[in-house]
């Protein structure tokens, strides 16, 4: 089951709330359904296809490749006929989708670039999931263009904090330097969102105090899902 279902925790998390947020933007409509079951099959499809790329065994992931390939196309067929607006989406997703593969290739998934690529990518669905809740006014595009940089600052710190707990552990310039950046994002927040300076604050102190506990990649990944929630909510009852 390795081969069919990833075990990054912490991307699900990626996965969903910004596309929570573009709901949250605009309003819930029942075609969001099938563009979740399309994003989801991108990632289940990439996941995959990255580990060929990474490995050269693309053998190795023929049955994943193959099903999530087979339920990918006539599901985005489908968006694009009932959508077309949506292959705008698409084209975005394109070269940052190339970083991904080159990094893949090279044997250097781990770079931060490449995490950052990857952010910016699973943010973006933000957009095309306002526009099909019909969020098409101007003062909607700005909350969704705020949403976006709060999406993309908040995980960019989470890989930050990420690396600090796994491969840059014993670095200590590594460590100042992401506690610097979630003190920089919670200035930041000042001027951009004070109504969420509490869990920009919470999320400082994770970046400040969990590197120092020894905590596991799993429980990590895992705990990344609850601040996820707790973003989410924090949005809902206090943003807006």
């Amino acid at each position: 089951m390795r081969k069919y279902i990833p075990n990054q925790h912490g991307a699900w998390a990626m996965l969903i709330l910004p596309f929570a947020l573009g709901i949250a933007a605009s309003a819930a409509k029942w075609n969001h359904l099938p563009l979740f079951i399309c994003w989801l099959l991108i990632y289940l499809f990439s996941f995959p296809l990255l580990q060929g790329v990474k490995s050269r065994r693309f053998g190795r992931y023929a049955g994943p490749l193959k099903l999530y390939g087979a339920l990918l196309v006539p599901s985005a067929v489908y968006l694009v006929i009932v959508q077309p607006a949506l292959l705008w989406f698409v084209l975005l997703l394109l070269p940052l989708f190339a970083v991904n593969l080159y990094y893949a290739r090279t044997r250097n998934e781990r770079a931060l670039l490449n995490d950052i690529t990857a952010i910016v990518a699973f943010c973006l669905v933000i957009y095309p999931v306002s526009y099909m809740g019909q969020g098409s006014s101007w003062d909607n595009w700005r909350v969704v263009n705020e949403l976006f940089v709060l999406a993309v600052l908040y995980f960019t710190g989470t890989a930050f904090y990420v690396k600090t707990v796994i491969r840059e552990r014993s670095n200590i310039r590594f460590y100042y330097s992401s506690v610097l950046y979630h003190l920089l994002f919670a200035a930041a927040g000042l001027l951009l969102f004070p109504s969420l300076m509490v869990p920009l604050l919470i999320l400082l102190l994770r970046a400040s105090l969990l590197p120092k506990t020894g905590i596991s990649a799993k429980h990590t990944g895992i705990m990344e899902i609850g601040f996820s929630m707790m973003l989410y909510v924090s949005v809902l009852v206090l943003y807006f």
